[in-house]
């Protein structure tokens, strides 16, 4: 029932994300932007998710997943369907600014929610299923957002998701407990295989030193990936509008069929990392290997689209490309639950600070870029030059455990 509530809230969170890359052809017309402007407009999203990443996670631990994803599932659902009702750049700038705040802690709170309801030695599984829920909601959002656009305007895919996100705070609010100790008739067996975490009030203060020596270079990490991740996610819709001439139902429909591929990334990278890990009981060599399978993969076949190759040929390659770049994310997200379970609210909100920073400079720089050169090959060439350096850090950053409450027999050894 957990997993099943966090894969609908990753499905909709990702889709509230996406849906302006969709919309944004649509919105660039009416509102008279240019790409640099309508990058900026998905940057500022990012400012804010990035900035309030680790207090965000702090904050999730300090409330519990329960009652702080109520309080974010209604704010990020407002400021969605105020996207909808903006009349132009600074209404749309406010209503992604306020997305970007809600959203910053939701995935830092759930990731706390699975350390205590998933053993650790399915952290890469639990890390993959929820999100290929997301990228499920990534790849939906095109073909969805098309068809609304085509049958009642880009502005009421906005509000009906908006809509949707509270609807699912509430059930969350009403379904979920924070501990599995509290649930009324699970008791006895089923208990143990979980790390009972402490309640806010009796947990030891949390190791900033210790923590921030470790996940630093996963956060570093993390911005590779994020650099890559945003360029699919904002402008693969613009690039097959004014680089191949496709229509909104033609670039809609390929624009799914591209970012497909991350939905099966996301799983097999957690169930293949976990395979490993319950192999050699190493959790840095399990979560390592794929991070340099992906992102060597990711980056040798996005090296054509530099060359802007045939319509059919970027689908392709694009669509491979996501696929190896997702294989890396369950990865990154399973570090903290690895090396922190007692902190891993904070310590998942310290890494994917790397993903907020990202997405607030590559929106920005590649709109910048194609502005300036007219077309998509020098962004591509420098997200491939991101990704090899992305695998020389995986290859040698060695997380440490920083965890005092998990008997020793329980934990994972990271290095």
């Amino acid at each position: 029932m957990v997993m099943v509530l966090l894969c609908i809230m990753y499905f909709i969170s990702y889709f509230d994300r996406n849906n302006i890359a969709t919309a944004g052809p649509e919105i660039i017309k009416e509102f008279g932007l240019t790409n640099a402007e309508f990058g900026l407009a998905a940057s500022v999203f990012s400012l804010f998710y990035a900035v309030l990443q680790i207090a965000g996670g702090w904050v999730g631990e300090r409330l519990g997943p329960r009652l702080g994803l109520l309080i974010l599932g209604l704010l990020w659902g407002l400021s969605t369907i105020f996207t909808g009702m903006a009349v132009g750049i600074v209404t749309l700038l406010i209503a992604r600014a306020v997305l970007g705040l809600s959203e910053s802690a939701t995935f830092p709170t759930a990731t706390q929610a699975m350390s205590r309801w998933m053993p650790k030695s399915m952290n890469g599984l639990a890390q993959g299923i929820v999100h290929s829920a997301s990228r499920l909601g990534t790849a939906a959002a095109p073909i969805i957002v098309a068809y609304l656009i085509q049958t009642s305007g880009w502005r009421f895919s906005f509000i009906s998701v908006g809509v949707l996100s509270a609807l699912w705070a509430v059930i969350w609010f009403i379904m979920f407990r924070d501990r599995p100790r509290d649930v009324k008739g699970l008791r006895g067996a089923r208990l143990p295989a979980t790390m009972d975490i402490p309640k806010a009030a009796d947990r030891p203060p949390v190791p900033w030193k210790r923590l921030i020596r470790s996940i630093l270079p996963v956060t570093l990490v993390d911005f590779g990936y994020g650099w890559v991740a945003w360029v699919f996610f904002t402008w693969i819709p613009q690039l097959l509008s004014t680089t191949y001439d496709q229509d909104v139902s033609k670039y809609g429909l390929l624009t799914s069929l591209v970012l497909v591929g991350g939905v099966v990334g996301d799983t097999l990278g957690g169930v293949v990392s976990d395979a490993i890990l319950k192999r050699t009981g190493n959790a840095r060599m399990a979560r390592r290997t794929l991070l340099l399978i992906g992102f060597i993969g990711s980056a040798a076949f996005m090296l054509p689209l530099v060359f802007t190759p045939s319509l059919t040929a970027a689908v392709v390659c694009l669509a491979i490309s996501f696929f190896f770049l997702e294989l890396t994310n369950a990865q990154l997200w399973s570090i903290p639950m690895d090396v922190a379970p007692t902190w891993s609210g904070t310590a998942s909100g310290m890494m994917n600070t790397g993903f907020g920073v990202a997405g607030i400079l590559s929106p920005i720089v590649v709109g910048a870029l194609v502005d300036a050169t007219g077309g998509f090959a020098f962004p591509f060439g420098l997200s491939v030059g991101i990704l090899v350096a992305a695998t020389i850090l995986a290859g040698v950053m060695r997380p440490k455990q920083v965890d005092p409450i998990a008997p020793e027999a329980e934990r994972i050894p990271a290095a």
